[in-house]
């Protein structure tokens, strides 16, 4: 498989699966027990039946023949008319119907795509067109959690919990085993940033601050939360164009606001502020004009679908003034990245500074110092994981995803039939 097809879903045939009446019924077992077709009975076929006999009822009958449109892979579709030949099947290609977007299909990928795939897929099915972001979106989640969620003892134990996950053969677990390697990933980037920041179960001096410290240069870090949010708005704003493009042509990659259009913006605005920190007067006016390119291909789009009319015009202004607010909006939302990484170091401060006040005290009192260093450590761990993640894949859909994603497609659901369907239907 090459590179690009990685990045998009698997190629889908329209077909029709056709057999004689009294050969339909062995035809769709072979089917069904291969399960790479996706099957549409007609409208009144006997959907309360059991699989096989519903699929029989709703076949297109004719002339002793009968037929079952569907979809199936491209690349499936020889090896099964080869396979359904022998008991008079066939699988005969058809021109894809007019509007109507084949199901999608993710091309089958390694561990760390399983894992990363629910993230993706609790925000909806990729559409049939579009590029598969799971791979990105999973690098994206675990470095804004790993930002947020920065201590190299916490990032080291979740690590630790996530190759506990890899190795559990407990039934209970047995359904989060394939999410190990997202939470592998997510506490190596976090031991990394705790590094970065001199985090080890609070400000331990266990490692050294490799960056900064974040409560004593809380300026910093917010600038770099913000960076990392702009570099990853321009991703996804890249992903975006490429979709529009695929989607519907040059027009929708040029004008869409999730496009070249509000690309532009989003890129001009960012060297505003750059030109503006560095004091280049040549940069911020680069930056303006190419802010207004963009504006201007963002109103050329939006008036090609308002119309005329003082109605139209006023829609426009509305739509344009939304889109320069979301993007400075998206930009600074990006500052909580900074905002609970501070949270998380000032919980581990708070810890530490307890714990060693405690063991200071002598008599009994250093066993209180290790209980309420072990405790606190335990509530902090617990309660910024919650957040971090939560907060993460709030940044992933509003920030990223509303600027990859038009609107969603529906999963290839391929009809399969059981061993107990066939037993019932042979009964």
């Amino acid at each position: 498989m090459s590179t690009v097809r990685r990045f998009l879903p698997v190629r889908m045939q329209r077909v029709a699966l056709t057999a004689r009446d009294e050969d339909l019924a062995a035809v769709l077992e072979v089917v069904g027990a291969a399960g790479t077709v996706e099957l549409e009975p007609v409208a009144g076929g006997d959907r309360g039946a059991d699989p096989l006999t519903a699929m029989l009822t709703g076949a297109t009958h004719r002339d002793c023949c009968a037929a079952l449109p569907g979809w199936c892979p491209a690349d499936a579709r020889a090896p099964l008319a080869a396979r359904i030949a022998p008991f008079g099947g066939a699988l005969v290609p058809l021109p894809a119907p007019p509007g109507v977007d084949p199901p999608t299909l993710l091309a089958p990928a390694g561990a760390a795509h399983r894992a990363f795939a629910p993230l993706v897929r609790t925000y909806g099915t990729v559409p049939y067109t579009d590029l598969d972001p799971t791979l990105p979106a999973g690098i994206a989640y675990v470095l804004m959690f790993g930002m947020m969620f920065a201590d190299t003892g916490h990032g080291l134990l979740l690590a630790a919990a996530a190759l506990v996950l890899r190795g559990c053969g407990r039934h209970r677990l047995r359904r989060l085993h394939p999410l190990w390697p997202l939470l592998l990933a997510a506490g190596l980037v976090s031991a990394a940033f705790g590094a970065l920041f001199g985090e080890c179960f609070g400000p331990t001096g266990v490692v050294p601050a490799l960056w900064l410290e974040p409560m004593a240069d809380p300026v910093r870090l917010l600038v770099a939360g913000v960076v990392l949010g702009g570099v990853l708005l321009g991703a996804a704003y890249t992903a975006g164009v490429v979709n529009r493009w695929r989607e519907g042509g040059a027009a929708a990659a040029l004008y869409a606001p999730s496009g070249l259009a509000g690309a532009g913006v989003f890129a001009g605005a960012a060297a505003v502020a750059a030109g503006l920190y560095a004091g280049r007067v040549p940069i911020v006016a680069a930056g303006a004009g190419l802010a207004l390119a963009g504006l201007g291909l963002a109103a050329a789009g939006l008036r090609a679908a308002a119309g005329r009319g003082g109605a139209a015009v006023a829609q426009i202004a509305v739509q344009l003034f939304d889109l320069v607010i979301r993007v400075g909006a998206n930009v600074v939302s990006f500052a909580r990245l900074a905002a609970f990484g501070l949270t998380h170091a000032a919980l581990g401060a708070v810890v530490w500074a307890g714990a060693t006040a405690a063991w200071r005290l002598g008599g009994g009192w250093p066993v209180a110092g290790v209980a309420l260093f072990v405790a606190g450590n335990a509530v902090t761990f617990g309660l910024e994981a919650l957040v971090a993640g939560v907060q993460a894949l709030r940044l992933e859909y509003y920030e990223l995803f509303s600027r990859v994603f038009e609107s969603t497609g529906r999963p290839f659901r391929p009809w399969r039939l059981t061993p107990a369907g066939k037993e019932e239907v042979h009964a």
